[in-house]
C-alpha cells in the first residue's frame, strides 16, 4: 500500500470515528479545529490522489448513522451539510467560484447555530414527522420528542401554504436553559453536559419523550426543503423563502440578513463574532448562502454539500495555562500519543486539563518542554489543542518530552519510521491497547473468516476476560461462549464450530490476519507466493523482503519489526500450535500465469462468487485487480446492478464479462 493511500486511510479511519463519537454518541473527543484541520488534509489528499478516495470517506457523506433505538427515515430530499472557511481567503475563494459563475449575487448572512439539524414535514398545514440528519440520506424518527419543543407550530398558521412542506431547521439549548438544565443535574448528582450543543442532541434523542418536554429546547428554520402541490408561487429568494416560513408560524433567527456586497458580508461577520458572547444561544460562525433559488439551482451541489452556500467558522478561543506534566497513551492501533495535563483553566465554556500533543513532530514544532506557559485553543469540544508556547515565561527548571522507546502498555518496541510522523507499538498481537482492533481484524472476512465473530462478540469476549489474543479463540468452548450477552447454546455451539473451521485457511490469509502495518490483502498474497512458507517470512532480512512485489522499505521495516517481537512470535506459536493450517504453496513461474501483465476490474453485485475471493483468484492467475477503469484495463466483470464502471468501460471499448462468464474461465484455467 503507497504511503498516500495509507495517510488516507487512516484519515478517513480516524473522522469517521470521530463522526460516530460527535453525531451518534453526542461524546466528541477532539476540537472543531482538530477534525476541520483533519478534514482539509483529506480533501486535498483525495484532490492529490483521487484513486484512492475510500467509499466510506466522510468528504462523500454527512454525519453519522441512524441510531437503532429510533425508527428510520428516509429523507425526501438529501440533507447536506456545508464547507467550511476559516479565513477571509477562503470565503473570497468561495465568492470567485460563484461570481466566474453567475453575473452577480446577493448573499444571505445567518448565525451558524451550534445545535443538531432536523427535518420538520407538514401535510396539509399539519405537523406530520420529523427527523435527524443522520447520515444525511436516513435519519432517526424522533417525531414524538419535536412534538414537545414549544417553538415548533403544530400546524402552519396562515393559508396558502402547499399540500406537503419539508422545514429544515436546528435545534438548539438557549444559554439560560443550558445552565438551569445543568444545575438540576448537578442537584440530583447526575452527569452534566459538556455544552449546550450536547444537551441538546441528548435532550432529542430521549426514548422517553417527557423528558424532552422538560427540556426547554429552542428552534430556528433555516431553509425550506421539498414542497409538493403548491397553491400559491414559492418566493424566489432564500432571503423571501425564510420570510414566507415565518408567516406560516416557523421561528426563524433575527440575525437574519440579506447582503448585497462582500463589505456587508464581512460587517455582518465581524458584527456577530463581536456579539458572540450576548447571543442567547451558542454559534459558531456565519453561514452565507446565494440569495437567488434559481442562481443555487445553476451553481448545484458536490458529493456533500451546495456550491452555493459556506460556514464561515470563527477563530477557535483561546486561553493560557501551564503544562505541568506529558503522559503517553496507546490507541487502538498502536498509536502512542502525548498527552499534557494542564493546569486546569476555563477555556471555551468548560474547564479543560489535558491536551493531546499528536506526536514527536509536533512536540519539535512548538518547541514545548514540561513546565511551559503554553496557549491553548478550544472550539466547542472537550479536548483543546496546544498552539504555542509563551517563550519568556520558561522557567529554568523546564524539562524536556522524551519519547517511549518501548510502549508504555505492553513494553514492546515503539516504531517510528523515518518521515513518520506517528510512532507505534510494534507488539500489535499482544498489546492490551490494542487487543480489540487485533481480534476483529484476525477474526474479519479477510482474515480467518471466523463465521459469526461480530465486532460486539470480540469486545465481550475481551470485556470478560475471556481472550486475551488471537489465540485464545481457538481455546473457546461453548459454555464458555453462553457468558455473552444474548449467547445461547445452540449459536455458541455453531460459532465454535465456525472458530474450528477457521483453522484451515491459506498463508496468505494468515499473514494478513495478524495485522502487520501496510500489509493488506495483495501483499500478504504476494509474501506467500514469494516466500512459500511462514518461516521463511519470520526469518526474512529487509533486503529478502524488498524482492516481493509490492514491498518497498517501509513495508519490510514493519515486516522485519513485527516478526521481531518476542510477543508477537509468542501469539503466532499458539495459533500454529491451536491448529492453524494451509495447504503447501505450489510453485508456479510468473511467465506461465495467464493473467500476467493484465489488469481487471469487478464491480456490481457478485451472487455465486464472494468479490474477495474472485479477487483473489484473479490475483492467483496474475491478473492486478485495479479499483477503478481506465484505457489500461484489460477486462470488467459486470455483477449485478454495475454502474458508472461498466458504462465507462464501454465507452472506451473496455471487455466486459459477467459472473457466469467468469466462472466458466476460472474453471476452465483451473
Amino acid at each position: 500500500m503507497s504511503e498516500s493511500k495509507k495517510q488516507i486511510a487512516d484519515i478517513v479511519q480516524e473522522l469517521n470515528q470521530h463522526n460516530i463519537k460527535y453525531y451518534v454518541d453526542d461524546a466528541p473527543s477532539v476540537t472543531d479545529a482538530y477534525y476541520d484541520r483533519l478534514m482539509q488534509q483529506l480533501l486535498a489528499l483525495e484532490a492529490a490522489y483521487p484513486e484512492y478516495i475510500q467509499a466510506d470517506s466522510p468528504s462523500r457523506r454527512v454525519g453519522g448513522h441512524a441510531l437503532d433505538k429510533f425508527s428510520q427515515v428516509t429523507h425526501l430530499k438529501p440533507m447536506l451539510s456545508l464547507d467550511n472557511a476559516f479565513e477571509q481567503a477562503d470565503f473570497e475563494a468561495f465568492n470567485k467560484r460563484i461570481t466566474d459563475k453567475v453575473a452577480s449575487v446577493d448573499y444571505v448572512c445567518e448565525p451558524k447555530l451550534d445545535g443538531l439539524a432536523v427535518s420538520i414535514t407538514y401535510r396539509n398545514g399539519q405537523f406530520e414527522r420529523a427527523a435527524t440528519r443522520g447520515d444525511g440520506s436516513v435519519g432517526e424518527d424522533i417525531t414524538q420528542n419535536v412534538r414537545t419543543i414549544k417553538p415548533i407550530p403544530m400546524s402552519l398558521r396562515g393559508e396558502g401554504y402547499p399540500e406537503l412542506v419539508e422545514v429544515r431547521g436546528e435545534v438548539f439549548m438557549p444559554k439560560a436553559a443550558f445552565d438551569a438544565l445543568n444545575a438540576r443535574q448537578q442537584a440530583k448528582g447526575d452527569k452534566v453536559f459538556v455544552n449546550p450543543r450536547n444537551a441538546a442532541a441528548g435532550s432529542l434523542r430521549q426514548l422517553d419523550s417527557k423528558i424532552t418536554a422538560s427540556r426547554a429546547l429552542g428552534f430556528y428554520a433555516y431553509a425550506l426543503g421539498v414542497v409538493e402541490g403548491e397553491v400559491q408561487p414559492m418566493e424566489q429568494s432564500h432571503f423571501g423563502q425564510l420570510q414566507q416560513l415565518k408567516r406560516w408560524g416557523l421561528p426563524v433567527s433575527q440575525e437574519v440578513k440579506l447582503c448585497d456586497s462582500l463589505e456587508k458580508v464581512y460587517a455582518y461577520y465581524a458584527d456577530i463574532l463581536n456579539r458572540r458572547s450576548q447571543l442567547s444561544y451558542e454559534i459558531d460562525g456565519v453561514v452565507i448562502k446565494v440569495n437567488a433559488i434559481d442562481k443555487q439551482l445553476s451553481l448545484g451541489f458536490v458529493a456533500k454539500a451546495p456550491r452555493w452556500a459556506i460556514a464561515y467558522k470563527f477563530p477557535a478561543q483561546e486561553e493560557m495555562t501551564l503544562l505541568e506534566s506529558v503522559d503517553f497513551q496507546v490507541g487502538r492501533t498502536g498509536a502512542v500519543t502525548p498527552v499534557a495535563r494542564l493546569q486546569a483553566v476555563f477555556v471555551g465554556g468548560v474547564t479543560v486539563s489535558n491536551a493531546t500533543l499528536h506526536n514527536a513532530d509536533e512536540i519539535a514544532r512548538l518547541g514545548v518542554k514540561v513546565g511551559d506557559t503554553v496557549i491553548i485553543r478550544r472550539a466547542g469540544d472537550v479536548i483543546p489543542q496546544i498552539v504555542a508556547i509563551v517563550p519568556e515565561k520558561r522557567p529554568n527548571n523546564a524539562q524536556d518530552i522524551v519519547f517511549p522507546t518501548h510502549c508504555p502498555v505492553c513494553q514492546s518496541l515503539v516504531e517510528r519510521l523515518e518521515g513518520e510522523a506517528v510512532a507505534r507499538c510494534s507488539g500489535g498481537l499482544f498489546c492490551e491497547a490494542q487487543r480489540k482492533e487485533a481480534i476483529k481484524h484476525f477474526a474479519s472476512r479477510k482474515a480467518l473468516n471466523i463465521d459469526g465473530m461480530g465486532d460486539k462478540i470480540v469486545e465481550q469476549l475481551i470485556d470478560k476476560e475471556l481472550v486475551q489474543s488471537p489465540a485464545d479463540l481457538f481455546s473457546l468452548t461453548a459454555s464458555m461462549l453462553t457468558m455473552l450477552e444474548r449467547m445461547a447454546m445452540k449459536s455458541a455451539t455453531k460459532l465454535v464450530a465456525a472458530i474450528a473451521a477457521a483453522k484451515t485457511t491459506t498463508l496468505a490469509r494468515f499473514i494478513y490476519s495478524l495485522g502487520i502495518r501496510e500489509v493488506g490483502e495483495a501483499t500478504a498474497a504476494n509474501l506467500a507466493n514469494h516466500f512459500k512458507t511462514l518461516t521463511a517470512v519470520r526469518e526474512a532480512k529487509v533486503e529478502q523482503l524488498l524482492e516481493v512485489d509490492d514491498v518497498g522499505e517501509i513495508v519490510a521495516k514493519h515486516i522485519g519489526h513485527f516478526f521481531a517481537q518476542p510477543h508477537n512470535l509468542e501469539v503466532v506459536d499458539k495459533l500454529l500450535a491451536a491448529g492453524i493450517n494451509w495447504p503447501e504453496i505450489t510453485v508456479v513461474a510468473a511467465a506461465d500465469l495467464p493473467l500476467k501483465g493484465q489488469t481487471w476490474v469487478l464491480t456490481g453485485t457478485l451472487t455465486q462468487l464472494n468479490r474477495n475471493d474472485a479477487k483473489a483468484q484473479l490475483q492467483a492467475l496474475g491478473a492486478k485487480v485495479a479499483g477503478s477503469v481506465s484505457k489500461n484495463t484489460d477486462c470488467l466483470v459486470a455483477g449485478e446492478a454495475a454502474g458508472s464502471k461498466l458504462a465507462k468501460a464501454q465507452e472506451l471499448g473496455v471487455k466486459v464479462i459477467d459472473e457466469a462468464e467468469l466462472l466458466t474461465f476460472l474453471a476452465t484455467v483451473g
